[in-house]
């Protein structure tokens, strides 16, 4: 097949040259190996500074299936930062324990585990995030797929949420300030692992924590949406963001330390 010519036609040198560095599992296929070693070099060098070749060697394959499974250089590109977004997407997905017929509070519960812990997974090689970061904040010619494939479904999905949190008469602005917030709270715990060591002594938070990380994410919100939100009384939002989410496993990671230290002073 012409697959199999283009990933046969000159691969022993290929792969001799990219074996002792090659990310790539082996016993994958061509076009799978293309995916992961072009993530990898993507994120590293950014997309004008990778090269074909650097990528073919990672993956142990001919610069012919290139051309073959991607057309060039910027649909491997495309292809490479949709693989991520669907890998993503798989494991965690947005929907996992969604109810649109659920008070809008538990709809924020379900929202912040899924989005934090597809943040916090260690299954999912680091490119992947890095990736995604290099392009929102240098985009290419691939930027308007992944935000109408990836971004926007998320945004959009919050917003609603947060709409539906405030009340019918809060304004866009509101809505929009809200949604960042508890967007920014989550993707710290991703942006910000590194600093934990530093900071406070402790391992960057994993799957382990993500849980009670998600529940203390969704009661500070809560209780700050509470005295804004639109056609209730003061006390009810309250009562009923405290009673939404209970705690589960205890105080999120990094509190520990702090709780013992408050209990001595007394």
């Amino acid at each position: 097949t012409r697959d199999a010519r283009a990933s046969q036609t000159g691969a022993p040198a290929s792969r001799r040259a990219g074996a002792a560095a090659s990310p790539v599992p082996p016993g994958i296929g061509t076009r799978a190996a293309l995916l992961e070693a072009g993530g990898e070099v993507f994120a590293r060098r950014g997309y004008a500074e990778a090269t074909i070749r650097e990528i073919c060697a990672k993956a142990g394959a001919n610069l012919a299936a290139v051309r073959y499974h991607f057309g060039d250089k910027a649909g491997l590109y495309t292809a490479v930062l949709s693989y991520a977004a669907e890998c993503a997407a798989a494991r965690y997905p947005l929907d996992r324990d969604w109810n649109p017929e659920a008070p809008p509070e538990e709809k924020l519960r379900a929202f912040v585990h899924a989005f934090l812990h597809r943040l916090l997974d260690p299954g999912r090689p680091a490119w992947h995030g890095a990736l995604m970061v290099r392009e929102l904040t240098e985009p290419t010619h691939a930027f308007r797929k992944v935000f109408d494939d990836l971004v926007r479904p998320l945004f959009e999905r919050l917003a609603e949420i947060v709409r539906e949190l405030l009340g019918k008469q809060a304004s866009e602005e509101e809505v929009r300030l809200v949604t960042h917030s508890i967007i920014g709270q989550c993707t710290f715990y991703r942006q910000g692992r590194f600093l934990m060591p530093h900071l406070y002594g402790i391992d960057p938070p994993g799957l382990e924590q993500a849980g009670r990380i998600a529940d203390h994410i969704v009661r500070f919100s809560l209780d700050a949406i509470a005295p804004r939100r639109h056609g209730s009384t003061s006390s009810e939002p309250a009562r009923r963001s405290r009673r939404a989410v209970p705690p589960r496993g205890g105080a999120p990671a990094g509190t520990a330390r702090a709780g013992r230290n408050s209990k001595g002073k007394r």
